[in-house]
């Protein structure tokens, strides 16, 4: 405001110079259009008492002009407010002879002056003369200083306006802010970034219309993201799928029960996702969703639990090897050797018969070792795994990794699922490789899909089995789904107790399970 002023202050100094130089001018060119003023400078006229002086007298009081001199061209004084320079030559040259009017600041005899300087023309057009007005300089800055005091109070004005906003501001920013300083702000703008960015979960923020706002490195990458995610829709930044469902809460009326912890499986990654929706003094924002990557996690306790199965059924046979060794060793002491050879020989036929049953079968060792390996957790709990006269795999199979993972988790599922069945329980396997295709079904005799949840079985997270703490349900299936698909091969359920799977791959896929 104090600069505003200044330069107010000038502008208006000039603008009052050039108004009295104006004024200045227009007495000037007044009085040289006067016929008297013409007459005494053709006659030359230059008296103390002649009628011209007393006319110019006249005027300079009523104009409130300082002076009013009449000069000729060569450069004498007709007429001025001091007699005794009537008569006397100025100082300066008689510029108004070039016929063109003059304005500008006169130091004179009496003081600075805004002047104005006309020229005198003769009935011909000749240019007999001037005349030259002047208004004391001291009008000028009085006119000046009149006008400083209204400035100074618009700008008082505009001042203690402008300090009363700005303090009202100041206090809606202290309020916005939590009352934080400029370096307080940037330093928790710091903060906030090396947290987001060095965590090891990830986050990423929405606003009300789904833009994204803030994503960090670890959720980039988790989601496979790209750089310029900011500022748009999740439309345009991943495909259609669970994923994108789950991260804009469009998600069913299965996930609304429960916006947290959210299983998701991707091609690479098992994630466990959670959406919160954030308000601000009662209206909402946005949300905020966060990511923890339990691939590593969920593979281990896959291991584990398959490891605790099977050394459960080691175990279990090591019971029973120790039962059958005691009965031969009680035959042995009552001297029936030959019964306790024939004990042996049909406990171990009944041993080898189901592996030898699968190997004439199932040509692939890797494929018969786990079908073997499943029917022995199975019999652990009380399960009977059988695989069907008219199976039938070579040693080559489209794809080993797949087909393992595949069966894997089928057979595991159904394992559990039949333990929760009526008795006697038992899982059926069918494996035929005709044509150009492979046909891999199971079914068990657990309590089955419920109806109408065939379409969504094989969405991570969905499971029908009673939860166990620190394990992730509703994988395996998911992952069943994702291979098969991967290698352009189809799968389905069927509804009710007894349920059948069916997966049929095609066996000219090159796909690798990654």
């Amino acid at each position: 405001m104090c600069i505003g002023f200044a330069l107010y202050a000038v502008l208006t100094g000039d603008q009052l110079d050039q108004q009295y130089r104006a004024r200045a001018l227009s007495i000037a060119q007044a009085v040289a259009g006067l016929p008297e003023v013409q007459q005494a400078l053709l006659h030359n006229d230059i008296s103390r008492d002649s009628a011209i002086q007393t006319l110019v007298a006249s005027l300079r009081h009523a104009t409130d002009a300082r002076f009013i001199v009449v000069i000729n061209p060569a450069g004498v004084r007709l007429t001025h407010p001091l007699p005794e320079l009537i008569g006397q030559h100025v100082s300066e040259p008689v510029i108004a002879m070039d016929g063109r009017s003059h304005t500008g600041l006169d130091p004179g005899v009496l003081g600075p002056s805004a002047n104005g300087k006309a020229p005198v023309f003769a009935p011909n057009g000749a240019v007999i003369g001037e005349v030259s007005a002047g208004i004391q300089e001291t009008q000028v800055s009085g006119a000046f200083w009149g006008e400083l005091p209204v400035m100074a109070l618009y700008t008082v004005v505009a001042l203690g306006f402008g300090a009363i906003v700005a303090l009202l501001l100041a206090r809606q920013l202290k309020r916005t802010t939590f009352g934080l300083e400029l370096h307080e702000i940037a330093r928790l703008l710091q903060e906030r970034e090396a947290m987001l960015h060095g965590v090891r979960e990830g986050v990423i923020t929405f606003d009300l219309n789904g833009n994204v706002t803030l994503i960090n490195d670890e959720a980039r990458r988790l989601t496979d993201m790209r750089a310029d995610a900011v500022g748009k829709p999740l439309d345009e930044l991943l495909p259609e799928g669970r994923l994108r469902d789950v991260l804009s809460g469009r998600t069913d009326a299965v996930d609304q029960a429960d916006q947290t912890d959210q299983l998701v499986l991707t091609g690479e990654h098992r994630l466990v996702v959670s959406r919160m929706a954030v308000s601000l003094a009662g209206r909402p924002v946005g949300a905020v969703v966060t990511f923890r990557d339990r691939t590593e996690v969920d593979q281990l306790m896959r291991e584990l639990t398959s490891t605790r199965g099977l050394t459960d059924a080691l175990r279990a046979q090591q019971h029973e090897f120790a039962n059958r060794m005691h009965t031969v060793a009680g035959l042995l002491e009552l001297g029936r050797s030959d019964e306790a050879v024939a004990f042996l020989t049909e406990a171990s036929g009944a041993v080898d018969g189901f592996a030898e049953s699968v190997g004439a079968r199932i040509a692939n060792p890797v494929v018969a070792a786990l079908i073997v390996a499943k029917s022995t957790v199975a019999a652990e709990r009380a399960v009977t795994l059988l695989l069907t006269e008219d199976s039938r795999l070579t040693d080559r199979p489209p794809d080993v990794q797949a087909v393992v993972t595949i069966l894997g988790n089928l057979l595991d599922n159904a394992i559990e699922a039949a333990g929760y069945g009526p008795a006697p329980a038992h899982v059926t396997v069918r494996l035929r490789q005709a044509g150009d295709e492979l046909t891999i079904r199971v079914s068990d005799t657990g309590p089955g899909i419920p109806p109408g949840a065939s379409a969504t079985i094989f969405r991570a997270g969905f499971s029908t089995k009673p939860h166990v703490s620190g394990f992730a349900r509703g994988i395996g299936l998911a992952l069943v789904h994702q291979v098969t698909t991967r290698l352009g091969g189809r799968i389905t359920v069927t509804d009710g107790p007894g349920p059948v799977f069916t997966v049929v791959l095609p066996m000219m896929s090159t796909a690798v399970l990654t």
